[in-house]
């Protein structure tokens, strides 16, 4: 059974909305997604401020 997976400390910048999760190995980790539909764009990074940096580069072809 996997653990749970709870997203925390939620921001938006923009269409992208960055949040903190663990991992399956218990490690904390930076998520950004775009919320547009259609998009599917997301990545894990290891801190927040490259996660901040992709969610202010991140360039949705959904318009």
């Amino acid at each position: 059974m996997p653990a749970r997976d709870f997203f925390h400390s939620v921001m938006r910048i923009g269409p992208v909305q960055i949040g903190t999760h663990r991992d399956r190995h218990g490690q904390t980790k930076h998520a950004a997604v775009c919320s547009n539909d259609g998009c599917g764009w997301s990545a894990d990074y290891t801190s927040q401020s490259a996660a901040q940096l992709a969610a202010r580069t991140h360039r949705c072809k959904i318009r």
